[in-house]
């Protein structure tokens, strides 16, 4: 009777503690409308076209130009993003190898996990996709380390190698950034206290000076990603390990306490 007790109460604190963790299942929100996504790119970091993650942001430019997007990344989510170049059919001499670069906010170069950053195009291609996927972006890491934090993220496309007959040669190109939410496991005890958003620093530098510069200080992205949230499922782990401690505890007393009646004696013994 005791362990049946014991077993309907953890069969409540397991749905407590599931109940956010299937909250936050729920489908996330809709991507962003994509006729509002942008249709050029910029040529450099400070220039850096901004769009949202699952937008497919679309650019015309030439051989050789050096293209620049950003887009935010919150902890947790392990990015991937996505490039394709369309070539034209004609006016190309020979190969054309492009390469994808992936930045983050203080623009240390980040190795993708997986995908392939660099593709060479035959002469007759029509078009050459690239993909790149980050580790997880950490809420908090050692100074020393490279690890992807929360905040903006560069996305560089050129083409690398090529001949003089090349440059210069029309080409469209496609984009788009996508995330995978990893959850609780890759949740760390610790947080940045403000993302790696260009002009943030440069805020709080100026506002702890007094020199009231604080509202002149350039932005150089509007791109903030949210890192305010505190709940990870590694609660529902944490609260399923006590659950299940409680029980083998209750199971292992009611079977080494016995019947509870009094030991007797045969007769005649």
């Amino acid at each position: 009777m005791l362990f049946t007790r014991a077993l309907s109460a953890a069969a409540l604190l397991l749905g407590v503690a599931a109940a956010p963790a299937l909250a936050d299942a729920s489908p996330s929100a809709s991507p962003s409308d994509d006729s509002a996504a942008p249709t050029s790119a910029g040529t450099s970091f400070r220039t850096a076209t901004e769009i949202q993650q699952g937008q497919q942001a679309t650019a015309s430019a030439s051989a050789g130009d050096y293209l620049y997007w950003q887009f935010p990344a919150e902890a947790g989510q392990r990015p991937t993003v996505k490039a394709t170049v369309k070539l034209p059919s004609s006016s190309r001499s020979g190969t054309q190898t492009w390469q994808l670069d992936v930045y983050d906010g203080l623009r240390r170069r980040q190795a993708c996990q997986y995908g392939a950053q660099t593709r060479t195009a035959a002469q007759g291609a029509a078009s050459v996709d690239l993909a790149c996927t980050l580790r997880t972006v950490r809420a908090w890491s050692d100074a020393w380390s490279d690890d992807p934090l929360p905040g903006t993220y560069y996305v560089r496309l050129t083409a690398v190698g090529l001949g003089g007959a090349d440059l210069g040669v029309p080409v469209n190109t496609q984009i788009q950034v996508d995330s995978k939410d990893m959850g609780g496991a890759a949740a760390v005890d610790g947080s940045l206290a403000e993302p790696l958003v260009p002009g943030i620093a440069q805020k709080s530098a100026d506002s702890d000076s007094g020199s009231g510069s604080a509202t002149d200080a350039p932005t150089l992205s509007s791109l903030k990603p949210d890192t305010s949230g505190w709940w990870s499922d590694r609660w529902v782990w944490t609260g399923i390990g006590a659950v299940l401690a409680a029980l083998a505890g209750i199971g292992g007393y009611a079977l080494t306490r016995g019947s509870g009646r009094p030991y007797r004696v045969p007769p005649g013994a």
